[in-house]
């Protein structure tokens, strides 16, 4: 009898050990397919410039965090217009108390139920970072779509650059904005270097929110992938201040890619640099390129003029220099020029870390600088 089940058990053991091996391959095709479908409009094809591209790591999901309608109106007061704090791409954004007492910024949009949005909203919780914004979990009821992330007290940066009537009382010095530049580098070069790839597609000066320590949290990242039906449309001169940040191949052919991020990256330098909307500082060169713009201004000696007057002369120009040209390294019209997060990460940290060393404190904290040539000297 045993001599007759055993070829039977091993068979049967055989065929068990085949369906197994069949659902692993199958389970490996499905996840490659779903990575590449995913960095598919968002891998550069850049060759040169692939410094630190090996140190990405494969993203683990995990459940995303179901918020109940009842608990988001209890946090909002029933949306009271009291707490709406403003409106982006994904729709209005209220701040709200949780029940244990977290604060949280809640944004929400009309949408019918979708399995596509909570595996999205599952893919960006799992990305977290302390340069980012985190998405905590999601809603979906009563026909709204609704998004809850930690709240940032401090605001966007565009708001201490330039926001009109919330110009911050503190001067940014200059290696405070360096200081925020690293972060918001290192926020981007993350998301960068996960696997599946993630792509912003919306960096700008406004999506930059600094905690109550100043330091910098990128906002919004991957909330173009829920956008289509549910954009909001903006005024005319959000639309042309927004257009500023996008890379000549994004305008063109709607191309997004991690270097497309670069440029963008390199658009919120310059205005960190001149306290300035990037849109203002080109009024009157509308048709020459950023690139070209820049260089301009640097080899006519023009420099001066588009720095922030509120910075006065409290960096060395070597660093100031530096800074430039990595804001042209950054805006090149060829993407395959442009270097990778990584690479920008270094840069500021490496500017930072000379200004520090070349600049002394005297008194009540100003900065003297003790290298460097006085660049503004030719200004009266």
């Amino acid at each position: 009898m045993s001599k007759t089940l055993a070829p039977v058990l091993g068979g049967a053991a055989g065929a068990v050990v085949l369906v197994v091996l069949v659902i692993v391959i199958l389970w490996f095709c499905l996840c490659r397919n779903r990575n590449v479908s995913r960095t598919s409009d968002t891998g550069s094809s850049d060759q040169s410039m692939q410094l630190g591209r090996n140190t990405g790591f494969e993203l683990t999901l995990r459940e995303a965090k179901r918020f109940s309608m009842e608990e988001l109106f209890s946090a909002t007061k029933d949306f009271n217009d009291r707490n709406l704090i403003g409106e982006g791409k994904f729709g209005e954004v209220y701040k709200g108390l949780l029940h244990d007492g977290m604060l949280v910024a809640i944004k929400k949009r009309p949408g019918a139920p979708s399995q596509e949005f909570i595996e999205e909203v599952r893919y960006l919780t799992s990305v977290q970072h302390r340069n980012l914004v985190n998405l905590l979990g999601y809603c979906q009821e009563n026909g709204q779509q609704i998004l809850v992330y930690e709240y940032i007290p401090n605001g966007s940066v565009s708001v201490h650059l330039y926001g009109a009537g919330h110009v911050s009382k503190e001067k940014l010095e200059f290696k405070h904005r360096l200081s925020i530049a690293i972060g918001a580098a290192k926020g981007l070069a993350h998301i960068h270097s996960i696997s599946p790839r993630l792509v912003h597609k919306d960096f700008k000066t406004a999506n930059v929110l600094v905690d109550e320590n100043f330091i910098a949290k990128v906002a919004d990242a991957g909330v173009r992938n829920f956008l289509g039906r549910g954009d909001i449309p903006s005024s005319s001169s959000q639309k042309a201040a927004d257009e500023m940040f996008l890379a000549p191949e994004v305008r063109e052919f709607r191309h997004f890619s991690d270097k497309s991020d670069v440029y963008s990256f390199g658009v919120f330098l310059l205005e960190l640099m001149s306290g300035q909307e990037a849109m203002k500082l080109l009024s009157s060169d509308s048709n020459q390129n950023l690139v070209e713009w820049v260089q301009n201004c640097q080899d006519s000696g023009n420099l001066p003029a588009i720095i922030d007057q509120r910075l006065g002369n409290r960096f060395t120009t070597e660093g100031m220099e530096e800074y430039v040209q990595l804001i042209v390294l950054c805006v090149d019209p060829s993407s395959e020029r442009r270097p990778v997060m990584n690479y920008v990460v270094m840069e500021l940290d490496r500017i930072l870390e000379k200004e520090m060393n070349l600049t002394t404190v005297m008194g009540e904290g100003t900065p003297v600088v003790t290298l460097g040539s006085q660049l503004f000297r030719a200004i009266k």
